[in-house]
C-alpha cells in the first residue's frame, strides 16, 4: 500500500485548504483511514478519522472546522480545513489501517500546512 498526501501550503488565518491522500496497492479490507498532524516539538496527534462504514471522529480542536471524507471510486481521502488558525500549523499525515489476517498500518509522507499572516 502506498499513500500520497498533497494539498498543503501557506494560508492566512481564517483561510481554507483541502488535503488529499491518494491510496494505491492492495487497499482492500480497510478498517479506517485518518489524518494526523505533528507540530515541531510535539507528538503526532489524531485530527480526524473515517471508518469503512463512514463513521467519523474529530479532535475537539478541529470540530466544526474540518471535514474528513473519502472517495472510494478514486481511492482518495480528503480533509477540508476551514477557519484555519496558526495552531493548526503542522505536518499532516494520512494513515490507512487494514486487516488482512493481521492489522497493518500505512502512513503517507506528510504535507506541510502553515497558517500565518
Amino acid at each position: 500500500v502506498q499513500l500520497q498526501a498533497s494539498g498543503g501550503g501557506l494560508v492566512q488565518p481564517g483561510g481554507s485548504l483541502r488535503l488529499s491522500c491518494a491510496a494505491s496497492g492492495s487497499i482492500d479490507s480497510i478498517n479506517y483511514m485518518g489524518w494526523y498532524r505533528q507540530a515541531p516539538g510535539k507528538q503526532r496527534e489524531l485530527v480526524a478519522l473515517i471508518t469503512n462504514g463512514g463513521s467519523t471522529t474529530y479532535a475537539d480542536s478541529v470540530k466544526g472546522r474540518f471535514t474528513i471524507s473519502r472517495d472510494n471510486a478514486k481511492n482518495t481521502l480528503y480533509l477540508q480545513m476551514n477557519s484555519l488558525k496558526p495552531e493548526d500549523s503542522a505536518v499532516y499525515y494520512c494513515r490507512l489501517n487494514q486487516y488482512v489476517g493481521e492489522l497493518r498500518n500505512y502512513w503517507g509522507q506528510g504535507t506541510q500546512v502553515t497558517v500565518s499572516s
